[in-house]
Formats: structure tokens, C-alpha cells, sequence
């Protein structure tokens, strides 16, 4: 069950990663959740500051993914944080030709003790203050049924992620520990992440990240008023919609957009396709380095720009996403090598599932700050172009942090909900 706040942006992601045994017999006994971190303190690690080679492998794999699990025709969300996490801290227990998929995919060239690095350092940059709150927390469930953690597994994820470790016999009250912990984590917007067990299932590794932040400037009573938005099938709804002059114009020769700053280190990017150019064809021309260099080449020019108000919840099972990216090996029953992450006497162990939730809700709530910034632009308007941009058909956007660039969200929206 999903609620609404009453902030100007929520984003809401879980990735939720399930692993199994190819062949389960029985079913352990029942027992309170063990913390398996007890006597395992996380060690000073070396970050790795982000680069031109991390921010462009990181760009690669969100828009390779956003690409994969976009739905043609319905709104969608993903974090490509939310799902690096996850993934990041598995590939940790991976070994052979498994270990090299996952790292093929998450950074490209980079190995996994350098991507580790840069990920604890990336994180750890990431602003995160009362008006701008960016909310990141992870942990490791196993089953108590003769499954054994490394130790060596256990103490990275501790040292690079601040992961936490329990085992529990996956029962009723597992499933209430996981589900209430996923619903403070997330103020309480998702009240449940697992509906039962897979019976096969001998670790679920949890990521949630929540982003609540205000625009830097408010939207005033007077620049909220319902417009027409065209949906994807050509259906026209009136909505609500915020105006207001920004100073960031984009345009990319398929599509224009712009930027719009939240308090604190982050911006909202649009990204409007062309007439005559459709959403689903500017998504796949898409690339990490496009997406990189649309930003970077960002005019400093007024635009006037409308934005529909908008929430919605996105869910999606990301195995057949990640397989066609190249990654298959890790899901295979029989093939997949995670001895590096424990061992079980029913069977080899494997990814069975890559479950993503999210959730965003966008209205006109803020703060207003820079007032002197903006009178001087708008004396110098004079001199320049207006353009302008209004969100009234399907479009693209994104959340980026301002030091890097990187999307932490990324999605659709193809139709504005009642």
C-alpha cells in the first residue's frame, strides 16, 4: 500500500534481489532472527573519488537499463542506484564467469574491488539534508536451513555498503521483521515489499532509497492551473499544471528540456521528444554518454517551462532485464557460482528474482530562495532568446545529482492519473 506526502518530490525505489537453491529439501526450524553482523565492525575502506570512467560507466548501465525495463505503454520508474546497490553487493560473493557478467555490466572495465571503492565514496557524497533528504539503507536476510555466510562476504558488504546481516527461518514473523522494516525505512509510503517466501529462496538482499526534497524556488498559488495533457494513446486530460521560468534550456536535436533545481545538491531533467519523434524512439537512441553530454551542454538561458503535477507507483521483476544485458549467468540454476557468498547443502545457489518498487509523487510544494539571482536574469532577458517548454505529452525526466550528473531516478510518464 502506497501513500502520498505532502512534500514537492518523493521517490521512492526497492530493490529487493531473491536467491535460491536448485534443489531445497525441508524446510529449517523455526527461530528468531540471528544478527549475523555480531562481532563483524565495519573497517576503514579507501574510496575512490567519482571519474570521467565511473560517471560513464554508471550513465551506460542506468540507461541501458532504464531502456530495458521502461513499459511502452504505462508510466515507469526506476533507481539505477537502488538496483547497482543490490547487485553490487551480491556481484561481492561471486566468483569465475559470474563475477565477470556482473561486473561487465555494473562498471564496464571496472573490477569489482575498484567499483566497490567508488560507490562507498559516491554514496557517501550524495547530499542529504532536511529539505533535500536522500534516504539509503540495505540489508541481507538468510534462511536458517544450512545455509552458511561467508564471513569474507559479510564483512565487505559491512566495510563498503554499512549492509546489515540477519538469519531467520523465513516464517510469518520474518516476513513481518522484513516488511516493517521496509516501511520505516520508507516513512512509511510501503507498508509491504514481500507478500510470502519462495520456497526455494535462501537470502533476500534488500535496498531502499528514498529521495524528499523541495524546489528551490516555490510554485506561488497563482502559477498552478490545470492545462491539457495529451496521453500516449491520445486521450486528453485536464490537469494541474505548474509554471514557472527556469534557467537551464536543453537540446539534444530530438528532443529539449530542462533543468530544475531542487534545494541541495539535486535537479529535476526534462526531457520533451520532438514532434513527429515518439518516446519509445528517443528512448532507445539513447545513451549514457548523450544523457551525459545533453546536461554538460545545458544553455544558461531563461526557458519558461510547465510541468504537470503527477504521482505514481512503478513495480517491475528485473531477471529478463538483466539477462538480455548480458548477465544470464548469475540467474542459472546450475551454472551460477556464488561460492564466494555461502554455501548450502540443498543445492547450488543462484538469483532467482530482481524484484523494484518505486513510487514518485511531484506537486508544487517548496521553499522559495535565490529571488536576487532571479531579478538579475530576467534583466538581462533582454538580450537573449525566451524559450519555453511545456510537459504536455510524454516525456522523459530524471533526477541527477549536481556534482556528477548521474540520474539516481529515471522514468516516464505517459498519462497523468486521476
Amino acid at each position: 500500500m502506497m501513500k502520498t506526502k505532502r512534500w514537492m518530490s518523493v521517490i521512492l525505489c526497492l530493490s529487493v534481489l531473491a536467491m535460491g537453491v536448485m534443489n531445497l529439501s525441508g524446510c529449517g526450524a523455526k527461530v528468531q532472527a540471528a544478527n549475523l553482523m555480531e562481532g563483524i565492525a565495519a573497517k576503514p575502506v579507501s574510496g575512490k573519488a567519482a571519474d570521467d570512467a565511473f560517471k560513464n560507466s554508471s550513465a551506460d548501465f542506468a540507461i541501458k537499463l532504464f531502456q530495458q525495463t521502461r513499459d511502452d505503454n504505462k508510466n515507469s520508474l526506476i533507481s539505477p542506484l537502488s538496483v547497482m546497490l543490490a547487485l553490487s553487493m551480491t556481484a561481492n560473493g561471486a566468483k569465475g564467469e559470474t563475477l565477470a557478467q556482473m561486473e561487465a555490466l555494473l562498471g564496464g572495465d571496472i573490477p569489482m574491488e575498484t567499483l566497490n571503492e567508488y560507490l562507498y565514496s559516491y554514496i557517501k557524497a550524495l547530499p542529504s539534508e532536511k529539505t533535500a533528504k536522500l534516504n539509503i539503507t540495505n540489508s541481507i536476510w538468510f534462511k536458517d536451513n544450512g545455509f552458511t555466510a561467508e564471513k569474507a562476504f559479510l564483512q565487505k558488504n559491512a566495510d563498503y555498503y554499512g549492509a546489515e546481516a540477519y538469519k531467520s527461518a523465513f516464517d510469518r514473523k520474518t516476513l513481518r521483521d522484513i516488511n516493517n522494516r521496509v516501511k520505516k525505512n520508507t516513512d512509511g509510503m510501503i507498508e509491504k515489499i514481500i507478500d510470502d517466501f519462495d520456497p526455494s529462496a535462501v537470502m533476500y538482499l534488500i535496498n531502499t532509497v528514498l529521495f524528499d526534497a523541495e524546489w528551490e524556488n516555490i510554485y506561488k498559488k497563482d502559477e498552478v492551473r490545470d492545462g491539457t495533457f495529451t496521453a500516449l494513446d491520445g486521450t486528453k486530460k485536464t490537469v494541474p499544471m505548474m509554471y514557472s521560468e527556469e534557467h537551464s534550456y536543453l537540446d539534444d536535436g530530438k528532443a529539449t528540456g530542462f533543468i530544475k533545481p531542487y534545494k541541495n545538491g539535486y535537479s529535476f531533467v526534462a526531457l520533451l521528444p520532438n514532434e513527429g519523434v515518439s518516446l519509445g524512439d528517443y528512448a532507445a537512441s539513447m545513451t549514457g554518454k548523450s544523457y551525459i553530454d545533453t546536461i554538460k551542454n545545458a544553455k544558461d538561458v531563461p526557458v519558461e517551462t510547465i510541468i504537470p503535477k503527477f504521482s505514481y507507483d512503478y513495480d517491475i521483476e528485473m531477471s529478463g532485464a538483466l539477462k538480455a544485458l548480458g548477465m544470464p549467468l548469475p540467474f542459472d540454476a546450475e551454472k551460477a557460482d556464488f561460492s564466494a557468498l555461502g554455501s548450502s547443502g540443498n543445492g547450488n545457489i543462484f538469483i532467482s528474482r530482481v524484484l523494484h518498487k518505486a513510487y514518485i509523487a511531484v506537486d508544487e510544494k517548496g521553499t522559495k530562495a535565490g529571488a536576487a539571482t532571479a531579478v538579475e536574469i530576467k534583466e538581462t532577458a533582454v538580450a537573449v532568446d525566451i524559450y519555453s517548454v511545456t510537459l504536455d505529452r510524454p516525456f522523459i525526466y530524471a533526477v541527477t545529482d549536481n556534482a556528477t550528473g548521474l540520474p539516481v531516478f529515471i522514468g516516464t510518464v505517459t498519462d497523468i492519473g486521476e
